[in-house]
């Protein structure tokens, strides 16, 4: 069972970047929600965990350390730029990294920029190196991943919902892609039968419409495509 640590950067009294009525803290919690979402419905073999459920205030030194005492296989500290430049980049440790902190960054590098192309012409500000304390402390495999500019024509971007999701969503491939997470199978109601019709399976009526919402909602999250009728 691999372990997945992701790691929303900020928090707390510490917003991070601020500008264009966003703050980094916020933008975080939201990539590595829709990560963690992501990962739940579509992968098997792996257990999560991140480093604030909320708005809590943490050190890096805490962050390194919940992800090594829990032997995380895997660690991914998420960022928003700034300093008004523009683009995508990812840090690793420049204090001698191994092949597979290298292959890590390079999956999700390439994961994150193609799924943010698909938004307008992104730069690619490159596979870089740095002396931070989540990239030095943690024992595993860790990258950094800065996410656009919050201080410049980026936060068109930033304030876009569906862009903040295909960003977390990358992020998530990107980390199953490297552990070698299996693919869990397609909900029966999604497959074909061999006479090539489409059978759908009611799963419960409900006079109260909550009742049916909730039921929806618990569906989804495991991966079920649901309808209200």
């Amino acid at each position: 069972m691999k372990k997945i640590f992701l790691d929303k950067g900020h928090g707390g009294n510490d917003p991070g970047a601020v500008a264009n009525g966003l703050q980094e803290k916020v933008l975080t919690h939201k990539i590595v929600e829709y990560a963690t979402d992501y990962l739940a419905a579509h992968y098997e073999g792996f257990t999560q965990r991140v480093s604030r459920e909320g708005d809590q205030s943490l050190t890096l030194d805490q962050r390194a350390d919940m992800a090594n005492k829990w032997g995380a296989d895997v660690f991914v500290s998420v960022h928003i730029n700034a300093g008004k430049g523009t683009g995508f980049e990812t840090y690793v440790y420049n204090g001698g990294v191994s092949s597979q902190t290298v292959a890590l960054q390079n999956v999700l590098h390439g994961e994150i920029l193609a799924a943010m192309r698909q938004f307008g012409n992104i730069t690619d500000r490159g596979k870089k190196r740095a002396n931070y304390a989540v990239l030095r402390e943690t024992k595993m495999p860790a990258v950094l991943t800065e996410n656009l500019f919050i201080d410049s024509n980026d936060a068109k971007y930033l304030k876009n919902e569906a862009f903040i999701k295909a960003v977390g969503e990358a992020h998530a491939r990107g980390v199953a892609k490297f552990l070698g997470l299996p693919q869990k199978a397609k909900p029966q109601s999604q497959q074909k039968s061999t006479d090539g019709k489409l059978y759908r399976v009611q799963v419960g009526s409900f006079s109260d419409r909550k009742n049916a919402e909730r039921l929806a909602e618990e569906l989804k999250k495991k991966g079920y495509p649901t309808i209200i009728v």
